[in-house]
Order: structure tokens, then C-alpha cells, then sequence
């Protein structure tokens, strides 16, 4: 991993920036999406400044997949800071039934004016995140139709498209938009992990390392348990060697009896992605970061 600003800005990023500004006038109201794992690391901090005009709608995906411990702090976390958040998942439907009534009630002084000329149209909503957050997804579960091009890996989305829903609102949708650079190494790593930065970026073998000493730290029991090792197996080990354990107990050996650690590395954070190791949440509010 290396250990200096992690500089990440291809073209197609700085053009989405300038999409959000010239679209803004568009819609209604903007639905910022963020990674329920990762809510500050996934928090593209140019967005409140590019979308300041118009009401924002924090939707935090993948709930599912996070530890229901740290969304309930989460969930405290944007409430003090007077901010309207939901927590959904469009694989258990979880939090979607709030988006639209949530939207409405940002909405309301809009909605009222509207109704006061005679005018009635759906709402218009901009849905901005970072690549790979779940944007696409959320939009084919509103969709009559699925629109949007869903895969496991960011960049997919290139260009904006709208999308009619069945929820009475008009999804503006926008490609993935990262940030110039990463002045945290641990935010580089968080997005690296939830696969918000292509693999080919961050070398994924120490990646895992990294991945397994902070599973370790906090959440021993779910991790020893899904690799069945003993924490005592574990003591006075660099954090590679237990992911080559890990690759051993496993039977992911070559000629020789070597580990395949590039195999394990890669199992290890596609589990980690897929929810196979547990609920997880890699930070929480107030630098109490898993």
C-alpha cells in the first residue's frame, strides 16, 4: 500500500462534476448515496458544495451488509448534524418504502408552490455517489423497468440517463464521481476494500493484509469463526502470515505446498465485499473507526 496521498482523478470524473453543476437546475432534490460500511470514506466531500441549492436525501446502501450496531450510530451521527439519512438495501427491500414520503417532506414548500399554479409532475431527484456504491441497483428496485446497468465494479455508469420509477419520482442518474486525491491513507484503503477504486489501483495482496488485521481488531469472532482459526494461532504473526493461514486452511496451495496468496488475498476481500464473513462496518462516528 503506499503510504503517500493516493492521487485518483480520471477524466470521466472531473466531466460528471460538471454534469452535477449543469444539471442541478433540473430537479428537486438531490439523493447523495453513501456505503453503509464506509459512510464517511464514501462521502465525496465536494458534494454538499456542488449541490448547495437544492434539498439533499442521504441514502446509505448496502445496510445489510454493515454492522446494525454502528448504522444505529450512524443514524444518531447525521441526525445531530440535522441531516435526513435512510438506511436501505435493495437485496431485503429495507428503507426503500422511506425514500419517496422522506423525499415528499424536503420537498414540501416545492410541492406547495407547485400546487398552488395548477402544476403537478413527479419530483425530480439527481442520485449522485461514488463509483460502485450501489446507484444503478437502487434505481432498476424503483424502476418499472430496469434502465441502468448493474455491475460489481465501478465506472459502469458513463454518462447521466433518466429513469421513470414507480415511487412518483424522476431519477436523474449520475456517474460514479471520486474525489482528486485521498489525503487518508485509511479512506484509500476503505474505498479500495468496498471496491470503489478499480483492484488494478491498490495492490490487493497487501490490501487483504490490512483487511485481516482490522477484521481481527474488530470483529475477532465472526472472522476467526468463518476461517476457523484460534486467536492463539494468530499471536506474535505478521499480518501477512495469517492470511496465508488463512490460504492453508483453505487449501489454496501450489506446487511445493506454497500458499497461493494472491488467491487467498482475493477470496478474502471478495468475501469481505459479498458479506460472507458477517455484518461489518469498518468505521463509525467519531474517529472510533472498526
Amino acid at each position: 500500500m503506499p503510504s503517500q496521498t493516493i492521487q485518483w482523478f480520471p477524466g470521466h470524473m472531473a466531466k460528471t462534476r460538471r454534469m452535477i453543476t449543469e444539471n442541478l437546475k433540473q430537479v428537486d432534490i438531490v439523493f447523495e448515496l453513501l456505503d453503509a460500511r464506509i459512510p464517511y470514506s464514501s462521502q465525496n466531500p465536494e458534494i454538499p458544495r456542488l449541490t448547495a441549492a437544492k434539498p439533499r436525501l442521504t441514502l446509505l446502501s448496502k445496510s445489510s451488509l454493515a454492522d446494525d450496531t454502528a448504522n444505529d450510530k450512524w443514524k444518531r451521527y447525521f441526525s445531530a448534524q440535522g441531516r435526513e439519512c435512510i438506511f436501505y438495501d435493495v437485496r431485503t427491500g429495507e428503507g426503500i418504502d422511506k425514500i419517496a414520503p422522506m423525499s415528499r417532506r424536503l420537498c414540501a414548500e416545492k410541492l406547495k408552490r407547485d400546487e398552488a399554479k395548477g402544476m403537478t409532475r413527479p419530483l425530480r431527484a439527481m442520485i449522485v455517489g461514488i463509483p460502485n456504491v450501489g446507484k444503478s441497483s437502487l434505481i432498476n428496485r424503483l424502476a418499472a423497468d430496469k434502465k441502468a446497468k448493474v455491475e460489481n465494479r465501478p465506472g459502469v455508469t458513463l454518462d447521466k440517463q433518466w429513469v421513470k420509477t414507480s415511487i412518483g419520482i424522476d431519477l436523474l442518474d449520475m456517474p460514479g464521481v471520486l474525489w482528486p486525491k485521498f489525503d487518508e491513507r485509511r479512506v484509500g484503503e476503505n474505498l479500495a476494500m468496498t471496491g470503489a477504486i478499480k483492484d488494478a489501483v491498490m495492490d490487493i495482496e497487501t490490501l487483504s493484509t490490512v483487511l485481516a488485521a482490522r477484521l481481527i481488531k474488530s470483529y475477532p469472532d465472526v472472522f476467526f469463526s468463518r476461517y476457523k482459526i484460534d486467536a492463539a494461532e494468530t499471536e506474535g504473526l505478521e499480518n501477512w502470515e495469517i492470511v496465508e493461514l488463512i490460504g492453508r486452511r483453505r487449501g489454496f496451495l501450489v506446487s511445493g505446498g506454497e500458499v497461493n496468496f494472491e488467491r487467498t488475498a482475493k477470496m478474502l476481500i471478495d468475501e469481505f465485499r459479498s458479506g460472507a464473513i458477517g455484518r461489518i462496518t469498518l468505521e463509525v462516528p467519531e474517529g472510533n473507526d472498526a
